[in-house]
Order: structure tokens, then C-alpha cells, then sequence
């Protein structure tokens, strides 16, 4: 995004928001106030998030002036959540999601956008990830794409994400990513095959 230089607006698909406002600065969890810091970046919308971090009391940490200034919006899955919650301005529904995203694609129309699927976005079936999983299936990701293009243009893109095997360096870091990561099993053969049939199903979509 830094190589552009044209007004963008990122569109994220991930499992998690990657808001923190807390230290380190440059961690992944902290990305997207980075982005944020770009002048040409006008907007930033993240779809799909599913896990607790959009969620009091563990949203305390997210960039809240962002928000308030109409720059930053996330769209996290409600359906387990309390009524309140589901009803909160930018929770999707499995039932509405579609509806909801087609209305923010059709504000997009004419706009630059640069759009990144983190495949932790997408349900256990579809992809194995060194994190835990989101709610998306792998045509969601495709329709939204599809409906991007409809209105925008699609200037970059990337996709990350995929199950790599932990190695480290120092002490220091597998203390600190086994502190952070969630306690899961490795995947199967069979489920990093699955990921690798999801990234050739999405690139051509985020590419053509």
C-alpha cells in the first residue's frame, strides 16, 4: 500500500481486526493503525471478524478514534451474541451479511481499493491457519470480490495466512507466540490441502 500513490480504500477479510493500539507497535495485531497512518488510505473496512477480540471487555484496546472519525469500520459475525450485540452498527448476521455488504459496495463505485484476505477468515473446512478459524466459506470471499468489482477497482491485493510450521530462532520468541497463539493441534494433511484449493479459488477472483 505504501507503493500507491493514488486514494485508497482497504478492504480486509480476517478472523481478527489487527486494531491494537497497545505495544509492540509493528505486530500483526497492530497492522491496521499502520495502515491507518498512510495519508492516502481513506478508509478501512474489515469483514468477518469472529473471534472475541470485537467484544467487550477485549475491544478496549481497538482504535477507537478511528472509528469516531468515520476512517475505520469492522463488521464482526453477531449470531452468538446477545441481542444487543447482533444489533450493534456494522454486526452481521449469516442471514444479512450479503445484504449489508452489498450496500457498502455500492458506496465504493469508482473508488481505488486494495483488498487482503487473511485465509484465517475462512471456515476449518476451507483452510488451516495458525490461528482460529472464521465463519466465511471460500465462495462468500468470491461473491464479495465479485461484488467489489461490480462498482470499484481492485488496485492490489494479497492473501495470507496459510498453516506454516512453528520455528524459532530464540527462546524468546516461541515463549511469545506460544503465549499469544491460541492452543490448537496441528492440522491434517487433508486440511492444508484444503488451503491450497481455497488460494486458487480466490486468486483468480482478487486478480482478473
Amino acid at each position: 500500500m505504501r507503493r500507491r500513490n493514488e486514494p485508497l480504500v482497504l478492504i480486509s477479510f480476517d478472523n481478527h481486526p489487527d486494531w491494537a493500539i497497545t505495544p509492540p507497535k509493528w505486530a500483526c495485531g497492530g497492522w491496521i493503525n499502520r495502515a491507518l497512518e498512510l495519508p492516502h488510505v481513506q478508509h478501512i473496512a474489515i469483514w468477518g471478524c469472529g473471534n472475541f477480540e470485537c467484544w467487550w471487555p477485549h475491544n478496549i484496546f481497538a482504535n477507537r478514534s478511528a472509528q469516531r472519525a468515520g476512517r475505520f469500520e469492522v463488521h464482526p459475525w453477531a449470531d452468538d451474541r446477545p441481542i444487543e450485540d447482533r444489533q450493534r452498527p456494522g454486526a452481521i448476521l449469516r442471514q444479512n451479511w450479503r445484504d449489508q455488504f452489498e450496500k457498502f459496495a455500492a458506496n465504493l463505485r469508482d473508488k481505488n481499493i486494495y483488498v487482503t484476505i487473511d485465509l484465517d477468515c475462512l471456515r476449518a473446512d476451507d483452510a488451516a491457519t495458525n490461528w482460529e478459524n472464521g465463519r466465511f466459506e471460500v465462495t462468500d470471499v468470491e461473491w464479495a470480490l465479485g461484488k467489489l468489482r461490480e462498482t470499484a477497482r481492485i488496485v492490489g491485493g494479497d492473501i495470507c495466512g496459510a498453516y506454516s510450521e512453528p520455528r524459532y530462532a530464540r527462546w524468546k520468541q516461541k515463549f511469545a507466540s506460544n503465549w499469544d497463539h491460541p492452543k490448537m493441534d496441528p492440522p491434517s494433511a487433508d486440511r492444508i490441502c484444503s488451503t491450497r484449493a481455497a488460494v486458487e479459488r480466490l486468486w483468480p477472483a482478487l486478480t482478473h
